[in-house]
Protein backbone atom coordinates (compact mmCIF):
# COMPACT_ATOMS: atom_id res chain seq x y z
CA UNK A 1 0.00 0.00 0.00
CA UNK A 2 1.45 3.35 -1.00
CA UNK A 3 2.05 5.96 1.72
CA UNK A 4 -0.70 8.53 2.14
CA UNK A 5 -0.22 12.17 3.02
CA UNK A 6 -0.96 11.50 6.70
CA UNK A 7 1.85 8.94 6.91
CA UNK A 8 4.26 11.28 5.14
CA UNK A 9 3.31 14.24 7.33
CA UNK A 10 3.76 12.17 10.51
CA UNK A 11 7.21 11.00 9.44
CA UNK A 12 8.37 14.53 8.66
CA UNK A 13 7.26 15.65 12.11
CA UNK A 14 9.29 12.83 13.66
CA UNK A 15 12.30 13.78 11.53
CA UNK A 16 12.14 17.33 12.86
CA UNK A 17 12.21 16.11 16.45
CA UNK A 18 15.09 13.68 15.79
CA UNK A 19 17.27 16.29 14.07
CA UNK A 20 16.66 18.88 16.78
CA UNK A 21 17.73 16.38 19.43
CA UNK A 22 20.93 15.49 17.57
CA UNK A 23 21.83 19.15 16.99
CA UNK A 24 21.31 20.00 20.65
CA UNK A 25 23.60 17.17 21.69
CA UNK A 26 26.28 18.27 19.22
CA UNK A 27 26.02 21.95 20.20
CA UNK A 28 26.26 21.16 23.90
CA UNK A 29 24.57 24.37 25.04
CA UNK A 30 21.75 25.63 22.85
CA UNK A 31 18.16 24.45 23.08
CA UNK A 32 15.49 24.69 20.43
CA UNK A 33 12.46 26.82 21.20
CA UNK A 34 9.26 25.45 19.69
CA UNK A 35 6.67 27.73 18.11
CA UNK A 36 3.48 26.17 16.76
CA UNK A 37 1.54 28.22 14.23
CA UNK A 38 -1.59 28.05 12.11
CA UNK A 39 -2.00 29.16 8.51
CA UNK A 40 -5.23 31.13 7.89
CA UNK A 41 -5.88 29.35 4.61
CA UNK A 42 -5.41 25.87 6.08
CA UNK A 43 -2.85 23.89 8.04
CA UNK A 44 0.15 25.11 9.99
CA UNK A 45 3.42 23.94 11.40
CA UNK A 46 6.02 23.95 14.14
CA UNK A 47 9.03 26.25 13.89
CA UNK A 48 11.93 25.25 16.11
CA UNK A 49 14.78 27.74 16.48
CA UNK A 50 18.07 27.54 18.38
CA UNK A 51 19.91 30.79 19.06
CA UNK A 52 23.15 31.66 20.88
CA UNK A 53 24.38 28.10 21.21
CA UNK A 54 27.98 27.04 21.71
CA UNK A 55 28.50 26.24 18.01
CA UNK A 56 25.24 27.33 16.40
CA UNK A 57 24.58 31.06 16.35
CA UNK A 58 21.16 30.61 14.78
CA UNK A 59 19.56 27.45 13.49
CA UNK A 60 16.04 26.63 12.42
CA UNK A 61 14.36 23.28 11.87
CA UNK A 62 10.87 23.86 10.51
CA UNK A 63 8.01 21.42 9.98
CA UNK A 64 4.88 22.37 8.09
CA UNK A 65 1.75 20.78 6.68
CA UNK A 66 -0.40 23.28 4.81
CA UNK A 67 -3.28 23.11 2.37
CA UNK A 68 -5.76 25.30 0.55
CA UNK A 69 -6.41 26.79 -2.89
CA UNK A 70 -3.64 25.85 -5.29
CA UNK A 71 -1.57 28.80 -6.61
CA UNK A 72 -2.31 29.63 -10.24
CA UNK A 73 1.32 29.32 -11.39
CA UNK A 74 1.52 25.74 -10.07
CA UNK A 75 -1.69 24.78 -11.86
CA UNK A 76 -0.33 26.34 -15.04
CA UNK A 77 2.97 24.42 -14.74
CA UNK A 78 1.00 21.17 -14.47
CA UNK A 79 -1.25 22.14 -17.38
CA UNK A 80 -4.30 21.98 -15.12
CA UNK A 81 -7.18 24.21 -16.08
CA UNK A 82 -9.17 23.57 -12.90
CA UNK A 83 -8.89 26.84 -10.98
CA UNK A 84 -10.65 25.26 -7.99
CA UNK A 85 -7.93 22.70 -7.32
CA UNK A 86 -6.57 22.31 -3.81
CA UNK A 87 -2.99 21.71 -2.71
CA UNK A 88 -1.39 19.90 0.21
CA UNK A 89 2.26 20.40 1.10
CA UNK A 90 4.30 19.04 3.98
CA UNK A 91 7.98 18.89 4.76
CA UNK A 92 10.96 19.83 6.87
CA UNK A 93 13.29 22.74 6.11
CA UNK A 94 16.59 23.39 7.90
CA UNK A 95 19.21 26.13 7.84
CA UNK A 96 22.08 26.36 10.35
CA UNK A 97 24.33 29.42 10.76
CA UNK A 98 27.33 28.74 13.06
CA UNK A 99 29.45 31.14 15.11
CA UNK A 100 32.83 29.92 13.89
CA UNK A 101 33.69 30.88 10.27
CA UNK A 102 35.30 27.46 9.78
CA UNK A 103 32.02 25.65 10.45
CA UNK A 104 29.90 25.72 7.27
CA UNK A 105 26.34 26.82 6.78
CA UNK A 106 24.08 23.92 5.84
CA UNK A 107 20.61 23.65 4.36
CA UNK A 108 18.26 20.73 3.92
CA UNK A 109 14.71 20.52 2.67
CA UNK A 110 12.58 17.43 2.16
CA UNK A 111 9.02 17.86 1.06
CA UNK A 112 5.89 16.30 -0.40
CA UNK A 113 3.31 18.10 -2.53
CA UNK A 114 0.03 17.09 -4.06
CA UNK A 115 -2.71 18.73 -6.10
CA UNK A 116 -6.31 17.61 -5.78
CA UNK A 117 -8.52 18.91 -8.63
CA UNK A 118 -12.12 19.73 -7.79
CA UNK A 119 -13.36 16.75 -9.79
CA UNK A 120 -10.72 14.51 -8.13
CA UNK A 121 -10.46 12.41 -11.29
CA UNK A 122 -6.72 12.87 -11.79
CA UNK A 123 -5.66 13.39 -8.19
CA UNK A 124 -3.63 10.19 -8.00
CA UNK A 125 -1.04 11.45 -10.47
CA UNK A 126 -0.65 14.98 -9.12
CA UNK A 127 1.84 14.35 -6.35
CA UNK A 128 5.61 14.57 -6.08
CA UNK A 129 8.55 14.63 -3.68
CA UNK A 130 11.37 17.15 -3.69
CA UNK A 131 14.27 18.33 -1.59
CA UNK A 132 18.00 18.14 -1.16
CA UNK A 133 20.97 19.08 1.00
CA UNK A 134 23.66 21.63 0.19
CA UNK A 135 26.68 22.98 2.03
CA UNK A 136 27.80 26.62 2.07
CA UNK A 137 31.23 26.97 3.68
CA UNK A 138 32.53 30.42 4.51
CA UNK A 139 35.93 28.92 3.72
CA UNK A 140 35.98 25.90 1.44
CA UNK A 141 37.95 23.04 2.95
CA UNK A 142 38.32 20.39 0.28
CA UNK A 143 38.42 17.51 2.78
CA UNK A 144 35.11 18.65 4.26
CA UNK A 145 33.54 19.01 0.81
CA UNK A 146 34.75 15.51 -0.08
CA UNK A 147 33.34 14.05 3.15
CA UNK A 148 30.01 15.76 2.56
CA UNK A 149 29.65 14.67 -1.05
CA UNK A 150 30.78 11.12 -0.34
CA UNK A 151 28.04 10.78 2.28
CA UNK A 152 25.42 12.06 -0.18
CA UNK A 153 26.67 9.70 -2.88
CA UNK A 154 26.41 6.74 -0.52
CA UNK A 155 22.82 7.70 0.29
CA UNK A 156 21.93 8.11 -3.38
CA UNK A 157 23.69 4.93 -4.48
CA UNK A 158 21.53 2.84 -2.15
CA UNK A 159 18.59 3.78 -4.38
CA UNK A 160 20.04 4.20 -7.87
CA UNK A 161 23.56 4.76 -9.20
CA UNK A 162 22.34 7.56 -11.45
CA UNK A 163 20.84 9.61 -8.60
CA UNK A 164 24.02 11.22 -7.29
CA UNK A 165 25.43 12.56 -10.58
CA UNK A 166 21.97 13.68 -11.71
CA UNK A 167 21.01 15.36 -8.44
CA UNK A 168 24.49 16.86 -7.95
CA UNK A 169 24.23 18.57 -11.33
CA UNK A 170 20.74 19.76 -10.42
CA UNK A 171 22.12 21.24 -7.20
CA UNK A 172 24.95 23.00 -9.05
CA UNK A 173 22.40 24.56 -11.38
CA UNK A 174 19.85 25.41 -8.68
CA UNK A 175 22.08 26.77 -5.91
CA UNK A 176 23.58 29.34 -8.25
CA UNK A 177 23.49 33.11 -7.87
CA UNK A 178 22.88 34.09 -11.47
CA UNK A 179 23.46 37.77 -10.78
CA UNK A 180 26.87 36.96 -9.25
CA UNK A 181 27.72 34.07 -11.58
CA UNK A 182 28.83 31.98 -8.63
CA UNK A 183 27.52 28.97 -6.74
CA UNK A 184 26.17 29.41 -3.23
CA UNK A 185 28.73 26.95 -1.88
CA UNK A 186 29.99 23.47 -2.71
CA UNK A 187 26.55 22.24 -3.72
CA UNK A 188 25.20 18.86 -2.74
CA UNK A 189 22.08 17.25 -4.17
CA UNK A 190 18.78 18.74 -5.29
CA UNK A 191 15.74 16.98 -6.73
CA UNK A 192 12.15 17.85 -7.50
CA UNK A 193 9.03 16.41 -9.11
CA UNK A 194 9.92 12.81 -8.16
CA UNK A 195 6.84 10.80 -9.07
CA UNK A 196 5.88 7.19 -9.83
CA UNK A 197 7.83 7.18 -13.08
CA UNK A 198 10.84 5.33 -14.50
CA UNK A 199 9.91 2.18 -12.59
CA UNK A 200 9.78 3.84 -9.16
CA UNK A 201 6.73 3.57 -6.93
CA UNK A 202 5.50 6.17 -4.49
CA UNK A 203 6.96 4.07 -1.67
CA UNK A 204 10.32 4.02 -3.47
CA UNK A 205 10.32 7.80 -3.67
CA UNK A 206 9.29 8.19 -0.04
CA UNK A 207 11.98 5.75 1.11
CA UNK A 208 14.62 7.74 -0.77
CA UNK A 209 13.46 11.01 0.78
CA UNK A 210 13.51 9.39 4.22
CA UNK A 211 17.09 8.26 3.62
CA UNK A 212 18.11 11.77 2.59
CA UNK A 213 16.51 13.15 5.76
CA UNK A 214 18.39 10.69 7.95
CA UNK A 215 21.69 11.67 6.31
CA UNK A 216 21.57 15.22 7.64
CA UNK A 217 22.31 14.87 11.35
CA UNK A 218 25.34 12.53 11.31
CA UNK A 219 26.99 14.43 8.46
CA UNK A 220 26.52 17.93 9.82
CA UNK A 221 27.30 17.10 13.44
CA UNK A 222 30.57 15.56 12.22
CA UNK A 223 31.43 18.79 10.40
CA UNK A 224 30.56 20.75 13.54
CA UNK A 225 32.94 18.67 15.63
CA UNK A 226 35.74 18.86 13.04
CA UNK A 227 35.78 22.65 12.94
CA UNK A 228 34.28 24.08 16.13
CA UNK A 229 37.61 24.69 17.91
CA UNK A 230 39.50 26.24 15.00
CA UNK A 231 40.92 29.68 15.79
CA UNK A 232 39.70 32.65 13.74
CA UNK A 233 40.48 36.34 13.35
CA UNK A 234 38.46 39.50 12.87
CA UNK A 235 39.21 39.25 9.15
CA UNK A 236 37.77 35.72 9.12
CA UNK A 237 34.60 37.00 10.79
CA UNK A 238 34.27 39.81 8.26
CA UNK A 239 34.53 37.31 5.41
CA UNK A 240 31.92 35.15 7.13
CA UNK A 241 29.53 38.11 7.21
CA UNK A 242 30.11 38.77 3.49
CA UNK A 243 29.47 35.10 2.66
CA UNK A 244 26.29 35.27 4.72
CA UNK A 245 25.26 38.21 2.58
CA UNK A 246 25.48 36.00 -0.49
CA UNK A 247 23.30 33.46 1.30
CA UNK A 248 20.67 36.13 1.94
CA UNK A 249 20.75 37.18 -1.71
CA UNK A 250 20.03 33.66 -2.88
CA UNK A 251 17.22 33.02 -0.43
CA UNK A 252 15.41 36.27 -1.15
CA UNK A 253 15.93 36.36 -4.92
CA UNK A 254 16.08 32.77 -6.20
CA UNK A 255 14.85 30.28 -3.59
CA UNK A 256 11.65 28.49 -4.65
CA UNK A 257 10.64 27.65 -1.10
CA UNK A 258 10.78 31.28 0.00
CA UNK A 259 8.70 32.35 -2.99
CA UNK A 260 6.16 29.54 -2.49
CA UNK A 261 5.74 30.34 1.20
CA UNK A 262 5.16 34.04 0.58
CA UNK A 263 2.84 33.41 -2.37
CA UNK A 264 0.66 31.02 -0.36
CA UNK A 265 0.30 33.30 2.68
CA UNK A 266 2.71 31.26 4.78
CA UNK A 267 4.05 32.39 8.13
CA UNK A 268 6.66 35.07 7.46
CA UNK A 269 8.76 34.39 10.56
CA UNK A 270 9.09 30.73 9.61
CA UNK A 271 9.75 31.44 5.93
CA UNK A 272 12.55 33.90 6.77
CA UNK A 273 14.01 31.63 9.44
CA UNK A 274 16.75 30.80 6.93
CA UNK A 275 18.29 34.26 7.16
CA UNK A 276 21.35 34.78 9.39
CA UNK A 277 21.20 37.08 12.43
CA UNK A 278 23.92 39.34 10.99
CA UNK A 279 25.26 39.71 7.45
CA UNK A 280 27.39 42.28 5.65
CA UNK A 281 27.55 43.79 2.18
CA UNK A 282 30.72 45.61 1.18
CA UNK A 283 30.81 47.52 -2.09
CA UNK A 284 32.84 45.74 -4.80
CA UNK A 285 34.80 43.58 -2.38
CA UNK A 286 37.53 41.66 -4.23
CA UNK A 287 39.60 39.21 -2.17
CA UNK A 288 43.28 38.79 -2.99
CA UNK A 289 43.52 35.75 -5.31
CA UNK A 290 46.14 33.88 -3.24
CA UNK A 291 44.39 34.51 0.10
CA UNK A 292 42.14 31.93 1.79
CA UNK A 293 39.20 34.11 0.83
CA UNK A 294 40.35 34.33 -2.79
CA UNK A 295 40.86 30.57 -2.96
CA UNK A 296 37.32 30.02 -1.72
CA UNK A 297 35.96 32.54 -4.23
CA UNK A 298 37.72 30.67 -7.05
CA UNK A 299 35.93 27.44 -6.08
CA UNK A 300 32.42 28.91 -6.24
CA UNK A 301 31.68 27.38 -9.61
CA UNK A 302 29.70 24.54 -11.10
CA UNK A 303 30.95 21.13 -12.12
CA UNK A 304 33.63 20.46 -9.49
CA UNK A 305 34.07 16.76 -8.74
CA UNK A 306 34.53 16.88 -4.98
CA UNK A 307 34.91 13.12 -4.63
Amino acid sequence: MEPGKETIESWFKTLQADICRELEIADGKGKFESDAWQRPGGGGGISRVLQHGHIIEKGGVNFSAVWGDAPAHILHSLDLKDTQAQFFATGVSIVIHPHNPWVPIIHMNVRYFEIVPADKQSAAKNWWFGGGIDLTPHYIVKEDAQFFHQALKQTCDRHHVEFYPKFKQWADDYFFLKHRKETRGVGGIFFDYLKDTDGFTKQDRFTFVQDVGRTFAPVYTALMQRNKEKAFTADNKNWQMLRRGRYVEFNLVWDRGTKFGLETDGRTESILMSLPPIAHWQYNHQPTPDSAEGQTQALLKKGIDWI
